[in-house]
């Protein structure tokens, strides 16, 4: 309650002193946990430290089954039991219920291991983010700069005024500093700077939002059309080796269906048959039941591009209505911008 009462009155020094002042407050907050979050070496420790919170969680339900099932055994034994006996064993069972509770608060209290090895792992990373905040606020010239996760409470907070990505990229930096050269760390400082730019100018990111929408836009349109090529060209390619392969069987079939009518052929009738033979052979039935499996293969090549042609039309569809819903989302931006600055 104490911080809420703060946090209303340096609410009402800032707006006293803005009007006081023709410098405007500058204000600015981050997110804690969202920055811790985005740490790999945060989430890799964090990860490790719920597997032991999960192993201790299954060592107290064990103990609260071993209690559970003592106390099913006196219920069902007490009336064969001498009171000198029960006593003993409620005794026991007391001993165990106290003991589980003294292990849970051990582990899961306020001041449990949990609790502390939390602390123990976000301390270092804390120490990274107000350093960071720190030459944030000097660099641009922040007056105050609040923390959104912790118990100070923020009824309202404009994303404009958050500053966690920021202080994320100098963490990256700092972490990556020594595996870039110095060629790479001043276009890595100079994107860094343009993006503390845009993330401060709210039309600017509009700007660069509505850009990035486009260049996706025109990248997934242009690999829509390098697919569409790829299986114009597969599809050329399967017709060609579908005709070449009928025309080799066709080949083939010619050749080979003479040379067993002429050796079955009567030695005396050798040139009439052989001529008959050449006349009434069918090498167009031969080259067909031989190239059948290449003509249905062929078809379903066919069908196959049809299918993809089909996905590649209606993927085109679905870019244009994203383009058009981004436009007018774009549209709706820029008039709510207008509308606030009237």
């Amino acid at each position: 309650m104490r911080k809420q009462f703060l946090f209303i009155f340096l609410a009402l020094i800032v707006a006293n002193t803005s009007q006081a002042q023709s410098r405007t407050t500058r204000i600015g907050y981050i997110d804690m946990e969202y920055i811790l979050e985005n740490v790999s070496d945060y989430k890799e420790a964090k990860s490790q430290l719920e597997l032991k919170a999960q192993k201790w969680k299954q060592e107290i339900e064990a103990k609260k089954l071993n209690i559970n099932k003592l106390k099913e055994n006196l219920n069902t034994e007490k009336a064969l039991l001498t009171k000198e006996l029960i006593e003993e064993r409620e005794t026991e069972i007391k001993f165990l219920e106290t003991e589980m509770l003294d292990y849970q608060e051990k582990q899961f209290g306020a001041d449990g291991n949990l609790m502390r090895q939390k602390s123990a792992l976000a301390k270092p990373i804390q120490d990274q983010v107000f350093t960071a905040v720190q030459d944030i606020a000097e660099a641009k010239n922040y007056d105050f700069v609040f923390d959104k996760s912790a118990d100070l409470t923020m009824l309202f907070s404009n994303k404009r005024y958050d500053i966690s990505d920021q202080v994320l990229r100098i963490l990256n930096r700092t972490e990556k500093r020594e595996q870039l050269t110095k060629k790479q760390l001043k276009e890595q400082e100079a994107k860094e700077n343009r993006e503390n730019e845009i993330d401060e100018n709210p039309t600017l990111a509009n700007r660069q939002k509505a850009l990035d929408d486009k260049k996706a836009a025109r990248e997934k349109l242009i690999e829509d059309r390098r697919l569409e090529q790829e299986a114009k060209k597969k599809e050329y390619e399967d017709r060609r080796k579908a005709i070449q392969a009928e025309r080799e069987a066709k080949k083939n079939g010619t050749v080979s269906e003479p040379a067993k009518t002429t050796e079955t052929a009567k030695p005396a009738e050798t040139a009439k048959t052989s001529t008959n033979t050449t006349e009434t052979a069918k090498p167009a039935v031969t080259g067909e039941t031989t190239t059948e499996p290449a003509v249905n293969k062929a078809e379903e090549r066919q069908k196959l591009y049809e299918q993809r042609k089909k996905e590649l039309e209606e993927r085109r569809k679905k870019i244009l209505e994203e383009r058009e819903a981004a436009k007018k989302a774009k549209e709706a931006e820029t008039q709510k911008t207008n509308t606030t600055n009237n």
